[in-house]
């Protein structure tokens, strides 16, 4: 595998061009997840051709770099990704590629504190950053800096789309706030596949459960299926929710142990994880993805009669 890689790099290398101020053109910007790339579209505008690798219902645990991907990468003037080993089967092509490119991790925005401790791989920390407006909003400050440094002849440009969106942001934030707590107490409770949602649930008042770790490869077993449906329904929770990334089958078995156990349990709905969705819909921008998402937590988890976002 290293071999491989080292290979691909060598090639990348050779195929790699000089920053765009040296072209004459706009900055190609290449980002490794949607919700990066929608973040760049905002700041960078008109002064980016800007692009993201993964597509909607792409897992980025699993994601592996295709030979265009990698022509991409090689030609890019900038390369954001997550980090926090999000993208973990192209982590080390990232870490050889920032030797000689510009490459950088918009996790690196958020200061320790602001990071959840991942509980499955000591000393990590989750990366789902960004299911907390705020948290998420950091990142876009970052990638501002980022591009300012990058393109400081166009500086005020970038600040006044920065500044632009983060209202947009710190709007979303307070919207999403209020729509949950519209969900009675006891009904908070928000239970997917993987465990993608702590920084929402820390962030917006509801307790999360994932049948997985925070990465998809993080595997399974009966005795996860058979703890989760135990507490389903000792706390008669009604609707569990499936993401658009990852395979329905382990929430379908939650679902069928509920139901020999006499318990009715409904799946709520298909949630936004770690991609957005298709393009030139209102899911496939970061503010319209997180709108579909507490809309459907919160038709699903809340009486009839309380307004949703």
């Amino acid at each position: 595998m290293r071999l491989i890689i080292g290979i691909l790099f060598s090639l990348l290398l050779l195929r790699c061009q000089g920053p765009a101020e040296e072209r004459g053109d706009k900055l190609f910007i290449v980002s490794t997840t949607g919700m990066i790339n929608d973040a760049v579209i905002n700041i960078a505008g008109e002064r980016a051709e800007a692009i993201a690798l993964m597509g909607p219902g792409v897992d980025p645990h699993l994601f592996k770099a295709t030979q265009g991907d990698l022509n991409k990468l090689s030609k890019a003037d900038i390369i954001f990704y997550n980090g926090l080993h999000l993208e973990g089967k192209m982590a080390e092509v990232l870490e050889k590629l920032a030797r000689t490119k510009a490459v950088f991790a918009v996790s690196e925005g958020l200061s320790p504190e602001l990071l959840i401790q991942s509980q499955d791989f000591g000393g990590t920390y989750d990366p789902h950053i960004w299911f907390d407006v705020l948290r998420w909003s950091e990142a876009v400050k970052y990638i501002t800096k980022t591009l300012i440094e990058r393109d400081p002849e166009h500086a005020a440009y970038y600040e006044d789309n920065a500044v632009s969106y983060l209202k947009h942001l710190e709007t979303l934030h307070a919207e999403v706030k209020s729509s949950i707590q519209s969900i009675p107490e006891e009904k908070r409770v928000l239970i997917t596949a993987h465990d993608a949602f702590s920084y929402f649930g820390e962030a917006y008042g509801i307790e999360v459960r994932g049948l997985q770790g925070i990465s998809t490869v993080a595997e399974y077993g009966l005795r996860d299926i058979t703890n989760l449906v135990d507490f389903i329904v000792a706390r008669k929770i009604n609707a569990v929710f499936v993401e658009t990334s990852v395979p329905e089958k382990a929430i379908k078995a939650v679902v069928e142990g509920c139901k020999k156990k006499g318990h009715p349990l409904q799946i709520g709905g298909y949630l936004y994880s770690d991609a957005l969705g298709t393009a030139g819909t209102p899911e496939g921008t970061y503010i319209g993805m997180f709108k579909a998402n507490v809309k459907t937590i919160v038709e699903s988890l809340k009486t009839e009669d309380e307004p949703t976002l």
